[in-house]
């Protein structure tokens, strides 16, 4: 595993407490803005942060989060620029993990070995490519790997236990458990089912599992942290971007209106051992 990634699993474990994990798309809605977002992620909260890559063709995505990288495209957001931002960041912080997802086809094109050059350099920790299923393990997972960047896997309700072994095999970093079947921004409708398919999965595996798609507020955070080891949040903190533009545009609140959900997200993802305690 990263060490970085390790090392932020470690301190929110001994705080008793599970991970924020961050979600927003890079370049939205323009680069500068974006970027300052990103470097105030960590300081309002986020344990660990994941930079969307911006596709044309986001086939997992909802329409909020498909709309932001739309956005991001639109205002000149490239591969090589989401891989700038990660550098810039990492002249700010050097101890928050970034992961990278989307989709295949932008490193594909842009050169997969080209590619993990530059994300190894920038400081990147992870990927998670969500169409790239295990049996490609060479294009893409298996490089990454000897690059000591970790390659995510999600994890859906609909998966079995012989998927879920085949999945584990090069899973690093921690694995993603989708709480629900569809695309992003719906609603968790069974907590009991994702806490029994957590706990299955933590029994097949030493890594962190977390868990996100439909967490929005504070108290659906809440409820998912006494059984995970962290909480992905992504489609309230797009959407919150999205509201506070004027005509596709940044205004003075667009910077704080992400931050101010994960500063409101984090303060509940202690668990309710440690709640009893203080």
């Amino acid at each position: 595993m990263n060490n970085r990634i390790k090392a932020s699993f470690d301190k929110c474990a001994n705080e008793n407490r599970a991970a924020l994990v961050t979600y927003i798309m890079a370049g939205d809605p323009d680069i500068n803005t974006s970027q300052e977002i990103v470097n105030k992620l960590a300081e309002a909260g986020a344990d660990i942060i994941e930079l969307g890559m911006a596709f044309s063709d986001p086939m997992a995505d909802g329409p909020i989060i498909e709309a932001a990288g739309h956005r991001a495209l639109k205002n000149g957001l490239t591969l090589e620029k989401t891989l700038n931002m990660v550098e810039n960041f990492r002249q700010h912080n050097n101890e928050t993990p970034i992961i990278l997802m989307g989709y295949y086809n932008p490193i594909y094109i842009y050169g997969v070995e080209k590619f993990l050059q530059k994300a190894k350099r920038v400081g990147v920790d992870g990927l998670l490519i969500v169409d790239l299923p295990s049996e490609e393990d060479e294009e893409l997972c298996v490089p990454a790997l000897e690059k000591n960047i970790s390659f995510i896997r999600l994890v859906t309700p609909t998966t079995d236990n012989i998927r879920l072994k085949t999945i584990l095999k090069n899973s690093s970093g921690f694995i993603y458990y989708v709480s629900m079947t569809g695309i992003t921004g719906a609603n968790i409708n069974d907590y009991e089912k994702v806490s029994k398919n957590v706990t299955e999965i933590k029994q097949q595996t030493d890594l962190p599992v977390v868990v996100g798609f439909g967490i929005k507020t504070a108290q659906d955070a809440q409820k998912i942290a006494q059984y995970s080891d962290g909480v992905v949040v992504g489609t309230v903190l797009v959407r919150a971007i999205e509201n506070s533009l004027k005509e596709g545009k940044a205004t003075k609140e667009t910077i704080n209106a992400p931050l101010n959900i994960v500063r409101s997200l984090s303060e509940g993802l202690f668990r309710k051992e440690q709640k009893n305690k203080t």
